[in-house]
This record gives structure tokens, C-alpha cells and sequence, in this order.
């Protein structure tokens, strides 16, 4: 015969459930990455991460630098650019650190501000037993009022301040955790700012050569250069247009340093009539909620030819700047449509005209003529090279409008038929009778136009962050506490009034007074000898501690520091 035991289980008999183990994974991988130390690591790695975006060219800021490394490095580029090293602030792998640490630094900081929120509310603690362990520690006669007495005074010097019968309990420094926080809050407004601005932001790049032919429109085709967000498009842009009307530019005399820019434009937004406005390098042109800022300058030699048939042409081409000190431009002026038959309209490729060479606005008085003397036009010259053929500009093939074709010219379709200085106002007549006049230059500048919805938000946290970073660096947190003794209690060496051990006191009251700084402080000595002799009445009273501590008189102690 079988006995069936179908009574329930004890508690203590039940099996014990086991954790679920991706729940467990998932708890300790968010209390990792949510852990102060985590989000330094992912700090360090970002900004290890970020070596790249600085060390090599990037295509967002100069994609013609990226072309010639890839031209000096022909097996290296390919490698560099599969893993987004060209594009280091928007690959997968910066976006990761970016995310993870945004995640880390929510996780720390939530639980901070809820304790902090806590701990704001809360009153500082009932007073030590034995006041004496404290590291501060000191015996005083009474004021009169007791207890209301000196929370009066703690209170007048910023004390939080609570009474509790004959003890005063007071604390200080709660600005620290604050400030703490709100540098690490304002860290992640930093971040949110920056990610506004890289998903809603633009910008373009472009040269502005001065005259009413040559306004500048805010369209994507009219940029050198462009970066949108993923969440911008062209149309998107504000309808505006640029005239540059005049530029003025001063130069120190000793070394040739700018000394001061300015460029005068008239804008036209939609909506709004023409305005005349100006701007410098520090002070960017505000037009339609973008930025409008002045990068550089250089010349633009303006030349006409003459061709074979006898019809002009006019080009006013922008020589770039070599980088040097005065400013010697580099560019070519092409005339694709040069030597067309007027009678048939038939236009021959291979009589094409192309004139590169170097612009030296103060050129040396005696050779070579290279490198421009001062950036200022003291003594133009224009040092050209002429080449006659087929430019390939009708092949399809995308180059720069600055810089002639260098395949057209080693495959022999683009030959040089001269070289030649020009002044201002001179006129090169080439082999086929052809002429070429040198008319002047037009000033051009280099323009960066910006438009960044997270630049106000980073402008402010950044602001509130050092805030924050001063209120956690110099801030102390530190407690103090009073126990009014009875009359007749007595304070025995090294102990706590006790009305029961030792001699009365005569009648007469004391006040036990112990403080403890929450972090290392320094000067919280003198500060608690400040408050005792607030307390006592004594405004010298630390003084004289001091002057104890130091083993003389306040006045001998002021005489040895000075």
C-alpha cells in the first residue's frame, strides 16, 4: 500500500526559482556601462577615436586633400577609407563610443540627481554622542539665548541650520554634488548639441570675386564645396543672394601679418529687399539664421583674348593663394569657345587656349618671379604660360576649374606656345597673332556659410559646465554641531559633558561644539574657529587659536609673514 503525501510544500522545501539568465546579463552589462568608471574609459576612447578626424584630411572640411593623399598613398588610402578614417566624425565606429558614452553619462548622472534631490530635502543629522572624536572639537561658555543663539548665527553665515532642543545641527557645501552634476549634466547637453548640429546642420564653401556679375546665390550648385546633415537637403537652404562690393584689407609693414579685414555686400533675402551690409574674420554676416564668415582673400587677374577672328573674351579667374605671406596666387584662365568661325560657327577643339601661371601682387624688382613680396598690390605682375589644344573640358570627366588638365598635356593633345610677364595694362601677342591683354584684378574672398541649430545649446553648456567643474572643484561639504550643556555639567579631558561625572561648573553653562568636513578641507580648522568665536561673542577668537597653533602672539605671527 502506497501513502501519498499531498500536503503542501513548506516554504523552505519549495525549489528556488533561478534567474532568469539574459535578464541577469542585461542587469550587470547596464550597471557596467552606467558605472563612473565605463564612462571615463569611453571618454578617453573618444577622444582617442578622434585622432584620425585631426591627423588625416577629411572630406567634409577639404575633399580635394583627400584626393591627393590618395594619389600619394595609393595602398594605404583604400585601407583608411574602408574603415571611415576619411570620415572620422560620422563612421560607425566614433557614432558607437558617441552613443555608448551619451548612454553611460544619462545612467550616471539619474540616480546622482534623484540622491541629491533627496539629500537637499532632508535636514542635517542629530548631533554625535561624543562630539569630542570629531576632528574639530571645542568647549565655550554659553551665549545667551542657548541654542536659538547660535543657529542665529549659522543661519546669518549660509549654515543649514536645524534645532533640535538644546542641540544645533548644521551643514554646508551641497553646491559641490551640484555643481558635480551640472558638469556632468551639461556634458550631455554638450553631446545633444553637437548631434543637433550634425543632423540638422550645413555648410558651403565658396570664392566671392567682387562685381555686380558675379552674385552669389545660397544653392547647392553655386558651392565649391558642401556638407548637409542626413536630415537636410537642398531645399531646405534660405533663399539668399551675395554681392561683394568692396574689400579692404590692412597689412603690418614689417612682416606682411593681416592687420584687418573687411568685406562690404549687398544682401538680398527672400522677402526683403536689397541691404548693404559688412563683416570681418571675428564678426560672421548673419543672413536667414545661417552664418555668413570670412576666411581669407586673394586676386583675381582679369584678362582678355583676342582670337584669331578677331572676337574678345574676358575672364576674371581667381588665382589661388599659395600659402605664403604675400599672397602669390596660382589658377589658370581658359577660353574654351576661343577660335570659332564666325561664318561656319564650327569650332575647332584642338585651338583651345589656356593660360596658367602665378600672380604676384608686389613682385621683386629683379627675378625669379615666383613669390610675391607683400600681399598688398605695390607692383603687379602676372607670370603666364600659354598652351594651345583639346582642354578635355567636353569629356565628361569631373577637375578643377583652378588647375589645367595635366593628362591633356602629357598626352601631347595641350602644348605650351609661350611664356610671358605682364604688367597691368600690357598685351602679349602670341604666334598665331593672337593677343592677350592684362586689365587689372578684382579683389575675391573665400566665404564659409554655416548654419548650426545646436551652436546656442553648446554655447550654453559650455558656459553651465565651467560653472559646474568650479562649483565641484572649490566647493567643500562640512557639518557642525552645538550641545548646550546644563549648569553644573562638566567637560572631562578628553570627553563629553556628562552632568553626572566630574565637578560642577559653577552654575554657568557651556556649549560643546564638534565639526567634521565631508571631504578633504584644509581651511575647515580656521573656519570652525571662526564659527565658535561667532558663537562666543569673540570676533578674535581665532585669532588667538591661531596664535596658540602657532606657538606666539596674532600680532608676532603677522609680523614673521609679512
Amino acid at each position: 500500500m502506497t501513502v501519498v503525501d499531498d500536503r503542501p510544500a513548506s516554504p523552505a522545501e519549495a525549489p528556488r526559482r533561478r534567474p532568469n539568465p539574459v535578464l541577469a546579463l542585461l542587469r550587470n552589462s547596464w550597471r557596467q556601462l552606467t558605472s563612473m568608471r565605463t564612462a571615463l574609459v569611453l571618454l578617453f576612447l573618444l577622444a582617442v577615436a578622434a585622432i584620425p578626424g585631426s591627423v588625416l584630411p577629411q572630406r567634409g572640411v577639404n575633399p580635394e586633400d583627400v584626393r591627393d593623399y590618395f594619389v600619394a598613398h595609393p595602398d594605404l588610402a583604400p585601407v583608411l577609407d574602408r574603415i571611415g578614417a576619411f570620415e572620422a566624425f560620422g563612421s560607425v565606429w566614433f557614432s558607437a563610443i558617441y552613443l555608448l558614452l551619451f548612454t553611460s553619462l544619462i545612467g550616471c548622472i539619474t540616480p546622482r540627481l534623484r540622491d541629491h534631490a533627496r539629500a537637499l530635502r532632508a535636514k542635517p543629522p542629530v548631533a554625535p554622542k561624543r562630539l569630542d572624536r570629531l576632528p574639530q572639537h571645542a568647549v565655550l561658555a554659553a551665549p545667551a539665548g542657548g541654542a536659538a543663539a547660535i543657529a542665529e548665527v549659522l543661519r546669518r553665515r549660509r549654515w543649514r541650520v536645524v534645532v533640535r532642543g538644546d542641540e544645533v545641527s548644521a551643514e554646508k557645501g551641497h553646491l559641490k554634488e551640484t555643481g558635480n552634476l551640472l558638469f556632468h549634466t551639461s556634458m550631455v547637453v554638450v553631446l545633444i548639441g553637437v548631434a543637433l548640429g550634425s543632423w540638422y546642420g550645413w555648410s558651403g564653401n565658396r570664392l566671392l570675386v567682387a562685381g555686380p556679375d558675379n552674385a552669389f546665390c545660397n544653392t547647392q550648385q553655386q558651392y565649391a564645396e558642401t556638407k548637409f546633415g542626413p536630415r537636410v537637403s537642398s531645399a531646405d537652404l534660405p533663399g539668399f543672394c551675395l554681392r561683394l562690393d568692396d574689400f579692404e584689407a590692412e597689412f603690418l609693414e614689417d612682416n606682411g601679418q593681416p592687420k584687418f579685414f573687411n568685406a562690404k555686400v549687398t544682401v538680398d533675402e527672400e522677402g526683403r529687399g536689397p541691404r548693404p551690409a559688412e563683416f570681418s574674420v571675428n564678426s560672421p554676416l548673419r543672413v536667414d539664421g545661417a552664418n555668413v564668415y570670412l576666411l581669407g582673400h586673394g586676386y583675381a587677374p582679369v584678362i582678355r583674348y583676342t582670337d584669331r577672328f578677331g572676337r574678345s573674351q574676358t575672364s576674371t579667374t581667381p588665382f589661388l593663394t599659395t600659402g605664403d605671406i604675400g599672397i602669390t596666387g596660382e589658377g589658370v584662365a581658359a577660353f574654351p569657345d576661343a577660335n570659332v568661325d564666325p561664318a561656319t560657327g564650327r569650332r575647332d577643339p584642338d585651338l583651345q587656349m589656356a593660360f596658367t601661371g602665378l600672380y604676384l601682387p608686389t613682385a621683386p624688382q629683379q627675378g625669379p618671379f615666383v613669390r610675391s613680396e607683400f600681399p598688398t598690390e605695390r607692383n603687379p605682375l602676372l607670370n603666364l604660360v600659354a598652351y594651345r589644344g583639346n582642354l578635355g573640358l567636353d569629356a565628361g570627366i569631373p577637375g578643377s576649374v583652378y588647375e589645367l588638365d595635366q593628362r591633356q598635356v602629357r598626352t601631347g593633345k595641350v602644348k605650351e606656345v609661350g611664356t610671358k610677364l605682364l604688367k597691368v595694362g600690357e598685351t602679349w601677342t602670341l604666334d598665331d597673332g593672337t593677343k592677350l591683354e592684362f586689365l587689372g584684378t578684382e579683389p575675391y574672398i573665400v566665404l564659409s556659410v554655416r548654419y548650426d541649430p545646436g551652436s546656442t545649446l553648446l554655447l550654453v553648456s559650455a558656459a553651465t559646465l565651467l560653472a559646474g567643474l568650479m562649483g565641484s572643484l572649490f566647493v567643500r561639504r562640512r557639518r557642525v554641531f552645538f550641545r548646550v550643556l546644563p549648569a553644573g555639567a562638566v567637560v572631562p579631558a578628553g570627553g563629553s559633558a556628562d552632568p553626572a561625572s566630574g565637578s560642577p561648573t559653577g552654575g554657568s553653562s557651556l556649549v560643546e561644539a564638534g565639526g567634521l568636513p565631508r571631504t578633504d578641507h584644509p581651511g575647515f580648522a580656521d573656519e570652525f574657529a571662526q564659527l565658535v568665536a561667532a558663537v562666543s561673542g569673540d570676533e578674535r577668537a581665532d585669532e588667538r587659536a591661531g596664535a596658540d597653533r602657532d606657538g606666539g602672539d596674532p600680532a608676532g605671527a603677522r609680523e614673521g609673514a609679512e
